[in-house]
C-alpha cells in the first residue's frame, strides 16, 4: 500500500467510486445495453427454473397434481364416496328407529326407505333398539318423540368418532332435513303466510358436482399458491446466501432481478393449469372454456407471486417470510368468501360453459388487480436500498 508525501495512504485519500447499477455504456450504445440486460434477465429466469428440479417438495407437489389430473376418473369415484356415500351403488347403512309417536315414527321410517344408501327398521320399543345398536346389528339409532310444545324431537345415537361415523352423520343429516321439510309442509296451515312453492329438484350426478366444484378449482388454484411459495423461498435464499449481491454485479438492477424471478415462476401456474385441463379432457371431463381458466390462473399467479416478492424482500428471514405469506393466503381465502362470486364458482362456471356477467367481470377484476399489484411491487422494489437487503 503506497503513501503520499503527507503520510496518508492512497486508500484513505482516494474515495471509492461506485458505478451505476445497471452499468451504462460510455459509447452511448443503448441498443446493445438493452440486449445485454434482456440476455441477463433471460439467463436468470432459466437458472431459476432449472433450480426447481432440486427442490424435492416442489417436485413432489407437481407429481401429486399430475396423478390427480391423470387419474381423475378413478379418484372422483373414491373421493365422492367419502362425502356422498349414497353415490356408490350397493352401499347401504342399516339404522333403527323407535319412539312414542307412531305417526312421526312411520313417517321417518318411510323417508329413510326413500333415501339412497339407507335401510331402516322399526323397533318394538327403546330397549330393543338399544340392544340392536349395542350388538352392532345397526349403525345408528333414531328416537322420535314430541316435547311439551308439540314439536318433533329426534335424538340420534351413532358410534364414536371415525371416518365411518362422519359418513353416517352426512346421511342422517340429509334424512333429518327431509323430515324437517315434511313437518313444515304438514304445519303450513298454522303459518301466518303461506310458504313459497319450491320447484322439484332434478337428478344430478354427484361425480359432476365434485369434479367441477372441488377437483377442477383445486387443480387451477394449487399451482398459484405453490408459485407464490417458490418465489418467497427463492428470494429469501438469495438474500441469506449473499448471492443477491453477486447478481447485482451483472447488468441487472434489483428491479430486473425481482422481475426475472417473479415472471419466470408466475408463468409456471398457467402452464400447469393448461396441462391439467388437457389431462382432464383426456379422461372424459369436458372443459367448455379452457382459455378463460388459463387466463384466470395466470392473473392469480401474477398477483400472488408479486405479493410473495414483496414479502420476501421485506421479511427478515425465511421463517417469518413463509409465515407472512401463509397468513396472507389464508386471509385472501377468507376475503374471497365475501366476493359477489367465489373464485371456485368462477372456475366451475367457465368449465361447464355457463358464465354470467358477474363471472366475466370477476375475471376482468382479477386481471386488473394482478397488473396493479405487479406494478405496485415493481415500484416498491425500485425504491428499496439494495445495500440494506
Amino acid at each position: 500500500m503506497s503513501r503520499d508525501r503527507g503520510g496518508r495512504s492512497s486508500d484513505e485519500s482516494t474515495p471509492i467510486q461506485r458505478g451505476p447499477n445497471p452499468p451504462t455504456r460510455s459509447d452511448g450504445g443503448a441498443d446493445a445495453a438493452g440486449d445485454s440486460r434482456f440476455g441477463a434477465r433471460w439467463a436468470l429466469a432459466r437458472r431459476e427454473l432449472r433450480s426447481l428440479r432440486s427442490e424435492k417438495t416442489i417436485v413432489l407437489a407437481l407429481a401429486i397434481q399430475l396423478v390427480i389430473a391423470a387419474f381423475s376418473s378413478f379418484l372422483v369415484v373414491g373421493l365422492v364416496s367419502l362425502y356422498d356415500p349414497s353415490a356408490v351403488d350397493g352401499y347401504e347403512t342399516e339404522i333403527v328407529v323407535t319412539g312414542d309417536d307412531p305417526e312421526a315414527l312411520q313417517q321417518l321410517n318411510a323417508l329413510a326407505a326413500e333415501q339412497d344408501g339407507l335401510r331402516s327398521s322399526v323397533a318394538a320399543d327403546r330397549a330393543a333398539a338399544v340392544q340392536a345398536f349395542e350388538d352392532g346389528r345397526v349403525a345408528a339409532m333414531l328416537e322420535v318423540h314430541r316435547n311439551a310444545d308439540g314439536r318433533l324431537v329426534v335424538e340420534a345415537t351413532v358410534p364414536d368418532g371415525g371416518l365411518e361415523t362422519t359418513l353416517l352423520v352426512v346421511q342422517l343429516q340429509e334424512l333429518l332435513e327431509s323430515l324437517e321439510h315434511h313437518e313444515h309442509v304438514a304445519n303450513a296451515e298454522f303459518l301466518e303466510e303461506p310458504p313459497l312453492t319450491v320447484p322439484e329438484g332434478g337428478e344430478a350426478s354427484p361425480y359432476v358436482e365434485f369434479t367441477y366444484t372441488i377437483l377442477l378449482p383445486l387443480l387451477v388454484f394449487l399451482p398459484v399458491f405453490i408459485s407464490g411459495s417458490i418465489v418467497v423461498d427463492s428470494l429469501i435464499e438469495e438474500r441469506s446466501r449473499g448471492t443477491l449481491e453477486l447478481l447485482r454485479v451483472s447488468p441487472l438492477s434489483l428491479v430486473d432481478i425481482a422481475d426475472a424471478k417473479l415472471l419466470a415462476i408466475a408463468a409456471l401456474a398457467p402452464l400447469q393449469a393448461t396441462a391439467w385441463l388437457v389431462l382432464l379432457a383426456f379422461n372424459g371431463t369436458a372443459i367448455a372454456a379452457p382459455i378463460p381458466l388459463v387466463v384466470l390462473a395466470a392473473a392469480l399467479a401474477l398477483l400472488v407471486t408479486a405479493a410473495g416478492t414483496g414479502v420476501a424482500l421485506l421479511a427478515p428471514d425465511r421463517r417469518q417470510a413463509q409465515l407472512c405469506y401463509s397468513v396472507g393466503i389464508v386471509g385472501a381465502l377468507v376475503v374471497a368468501t365475501l366476493l359477489p362470486e367465489h373464485p371456485a364458482n368462477t372456475v366451475a362456471k367457465f368449465a361447464i360453459g355457463n358464465p354470467t356477467a358477474t363471472t366475466w367481470l370477476s375475471l376482468a377484476a382479477y386481471c386488473l388487480l394482478a397488473i396493479g399489484g405487479y406494478l405496485a411491487v415493481r415500484a416498491g422494489v425500485a425504491r428499496l436500498e439494495a445495500d440494506a437487503l
